[in-house]
């Protein structure tokens, strides 16, 4: 627990530098005798700040969940079961041979991956533990409607929200009755593509125990996975309608109120990085209050106006604008029903210790392939906002409350 609360006091004090730094570089873009040089050396220490900031948070999560596993009963520990062992077993012997080029594996994989080239499917009681570790890495996967699918092509019929309008007065009792407004339908297509990693590893890897050897093909996929399957994520949250840009505590308040639909704001969550986060936190009401206040059954969950803040590491979601002028993203709304995530769930390792590099290093490359695809399915039900700056809330005076 100590160290946990040193990570902890280190990543506040880290988010305050930025913060701190951030406030210099706007200071020195509105200075008239503009230093090129000093500019640059400020946002190379906001960088190498915000790093900072993004790897002790990363830090802290893993404490934190190694705190978590530490405290388990003893009862909610389930260990593998004999087949399961047996499987997991079996993949490293599998996976070993191919590093080894053993011929059986030709016959046992070559039909495993589209590509014709012989590969090594991930199970499915590995593919949970990747799946679990995804979760640690700030994934907006947990976010968004994920739907497992079987097929590598296929189609989903959505009904869109209408306007709908009222029935029609006949004055004439012989008049025609003309159609309904019916439900407007919409068909999203998905089509499963291939993202594929490379990543090296020594040859001594080989002489791992089995748990080594699962702990890291776990941790360096499930990376690969967290930063290929949010940035698709992050482009088509993108496509959802543009809000103007945030600049004080009302606008705030006024997404919120009309950004979506009634239906769709009750289920819906505040979605910011790190980097705005750290200047939401500091926003007051008129009456000094924050506007973020932590939720009374877990204080490490913040809540604007009843709704759940989420924060994602500036490195998984990044500013929007331009370099020269970058604003903090603030989405608001339903990702789960306003993105869809087609997973093929057909993970598969391919190796090899002669291409890319490989053999004049003596190591062994090996290349991961994830399966899935990304759609927007509702983009009524979540906006995209932004901000460089939010003031805080101003009391009304005499003359403009008349």
């Amino acid at each position: 627990m100590p160290n946990i609360n040193k990570i902890n006091d280190a990543w506040i004090a880290s988010g305050q530098k930025v913060a701190d730094l951030d406030a210099k570089i706007s200071a020195a873009l509105l200075d008239d005798k503009f230093d090129k040089k000093a500019f640059a050396s400020l946002k190379d220490d906001r960088d190498t700040e915000v790093e900072r900031r993004d790897s002790l948070k990363e830090q802290l999560d893993v404490e934190r969940k190694a705190q978590e596993i530490a405290n388990m009963k003893p009862e909610n520990i389930r260990p593998l079961n004999d087949n399961e062992e047996e499987i997991k077993n079996k993949f490293v012997k599998d996976f070993k041979d191919m590093i080894r080029h053993d011929p059986r594996m030709n016959a046992l994989t070559s039909s495993e991956t589209e590509d014709g080239a012989a590969g090594l499917t991930i199970p499915s009681d590995i593919q949970t533990t990747i799946h679990t570790l995804v979760r640690q890495y700030a994934s907006l996967e947990q976010y968004v409607n994920v739907e497992k699918v079987s097929t590598n092509k296929g189609s989903r019929v959505y009904e869109k929200w209408s306007s709908v309008t009222p029935l029609v007065n006949l004055d004439d009792e012989s008049a025609a009755i003309g159609d309904n407004d019916d439900p407007k339908l919409a068909i999203v297509k998905y089509a499963i593509t291939r993202f594929a990693g490379i990543s090296t590893a020594t040859n001594s890897l080989l002489k791992d125990t089995v748990d080594n050897i699962i702990e890291w093909l776990s941790q360096w996929i499930a990376k690969k996975v967290v930063v290929t399957r949010n940035s698709k994520i992050i482009k088509v949250m993108n496509k959802t309608p543009k809000k103007p840009t945030l600049a004080n505590f009302d606008d705030i308040k006024h997404m919120a109120n009309t950004a979506v639909d009634p239906a769709i704001r009750a289920t819906s969550i505040f979605l910011t990085n790190t980097s705005g986060f750290d200047i939401l936190t500091k926003v007051k009401d008129v009456e000094g209050r924050y506007l973020m206040q932590p939720s009374v059954t877990n204080p490490e969950v913040y809540m604007i106006g009843g709704k759940q803040v989420v924060e994602i590491a500036d490195r998984w979601l990044p500013d929007v604008g331009t370099k020269e002028a970058p604003a903090h993203p603030l989405y608001f709304g339903d990702l789960k029903q306003a993105v869809t995530l087609f997973d093929r769930e057909n993970m598969s390792l391919y190796t090899t210790d002669v291409g890319g590099g490989a053999f004049e290093s003596d190591t062994t490359k090996i290349r991961v392939i994830d399966r899935f695809d990304v759609q927007p399915t509702d983009t009524e039900a979540f906006v995209a906002g932004s901000f460089t700056a939010i003031a805080d809330q101003q009391a009304a005076t005499p003359a403009a409350s008349k």
